[in-house]
């Protein structure tokens, strides 16, 4: 992922296709793919990018001033576990100062709430919810 023009030329080869195309067309497949039908597995995917991109906080801001927040509020709501646990990371590292009277709604704060008390179900998502709530709900 991080890595320098000369390392990326070497790895795609001369009949490979250079990253920005490749990236490009996977925004355009991507988008494509939205219109034509809402597929869960997209939206687990697009969740998981976020959610290992907002870390950095230029990343967060973009994702924020975007209107992000409430698309990842969304994606709480999924049947598919993994979304729900990209939304949760996304979501503790968008919250600050700035974005927590979007983010902890009264709704929301429930929700998470409910998850962190599905520790019998599963540990690691249970741990993320109470995580997310000794940061920004409890501390």
């Amino acid at each position: 992922m991080f890595t320098n023009a000369q390392r990326q030329v070497e790895r795609t080869g001369r009949s490979g296709t250079p990253r920005d195309q490749y990236l490009q067309d996977l925004v355009t497949q991507f988008q494509n793919a939205m219109d034509e039908e809402p597929n869960e597995r997209l939206v687990e995917f697009g969740i998981g990018g976020i959610c290992n991109s907002c870390v950095d906080p230029a990343n967060a801001s973009i994702i924020t001033q975007c209107g992000g927040i409430p698309l990842v509020i969304q994606c709480l709501s999924s049947p598919v576990r993994n979304t729900v646990t990209y939304a949760l990371g996304a979501l503790y590292y968008l919250c600050n100062p700035l974005t927590k009277k979007e983010i902890l709604k009264p709704d929301v704060v429930r929700t998470i709430r409910e998850s962190a008390s599905a520790g019998a179900v599963n540990t690691s998502f249970s741990n993320l919810a109470n995580a997310f709530l000794e940061k920004h709900v409890d501390p």
